[in-house]
C-alpha cells in the first residue's frame, strides 16, 4: 500500500540581507533529494514540497541539504497544507486593508499571556496582536518596519518564530495546493 504524501510549506528563518538561500539551486537540491513538486517563492526563505516522510524527517533532510550546499544553519519550520489552511482560517483580523500590513508568525512554542500583553503595550495607532495557538497575528497598518510592536516582537514573544506577511501567506497556500497534487 503506498504511503500518504503530505504537502509541506518550508519557512526558513532569517533569510534576507546577509543570509541568502538561492531559490533555483535550493529547488534543484530538494528535487534531487527526492522531494516532489518543489517550488520556491521569492528570495526570503519560502518553499513548498510534497513527501511521504514525517515532518521531523523532512526538516532534518532539508536542514542537512541547506547546511551542506548553502551553509544555512538557521531554523526551518514545516507546517502542512492543512495546518496552513487553519492558520488562514484563524486570522483574527479579517478586515485588514493590505496584505503587507498583516503578518502571521509561526511560533515554535506556546507564548505566555504575559508575553502577548507585554507586546500589546507597544501597539499604537490601530496596531494589534493576537495569538491563536502557535501562531501570532500582527496587524501594523503603518508598516512592520516602523512599528515599536514589530521591533519588540522577536524578543518579547519569548519563543523562536518566523513571520510572513499576508500576501506571502496566501501565495504559499496557492503553491502548497499545487504541490499537494
Amino acid at each position: 500500500m503506498p504511503k500518504t504524501k503530505t504537502a509541506y510549506i518550508l519557512l526558513f528563518r532569517g533569510v534576507g540581507g546577509a543570509t541568502q538561500l538561492p531559490t533555483a539551486p535550493l529547488r534543484a537540491a530538494l528535487t534531487e533529494a527526492g522531494f516532489e513538486n518543489v517550488a520556491t517563492y521569492i528570495s526570503s526563505g519560502n518553499a513548498v514540497l510534497r513527501s511521504h516522510l514525517p515532518r521531523e524527517k523532512v526538516i532534518a533532510s532539508v536542514a542537512k541539504i541547506c547546511e551542506d550546499k548553502f551553509g544555512f544553519t538557521k531554523a526551518i519550520y514545516a507546517p502542512t497544507l492543512e495546518e496552513w489552511e487553519v492558520l488562514i482560517q484563524n486570522n483574527p483580523f479579517p478586515n485588514f486593508e493590505a496584505g503587507k500590513y498583516l503578518h502571521a508568525v509561526v511560533l515554535a512554542g506556546d507564548p505566555t499571556k504575559e508575553a502577548i500583553e507585554g507586546l500589546r503595550s507597544f501597539a499604537v495607532d490601530g496596531e494589534q496582536i493576537e495569538a491563536v495557538g502557535r501562531v501570532a497575528y500582527l496587524y501594523t497598518p503603518h508598516g512592520l518596519g516602523t512599528s515599536k510592536l514589530g521591533e519588540k516582537f522577536d524578543k518579547g514573544i519569548g519563543v523562536p518564530n518566523t513571520a510572513r506577511n499576508w500576501n506571502t501567506v496566501l501565495k504559499l497556500l496557492e503553491l502548497a495546493k499545487k504541490a499537494a497534487g
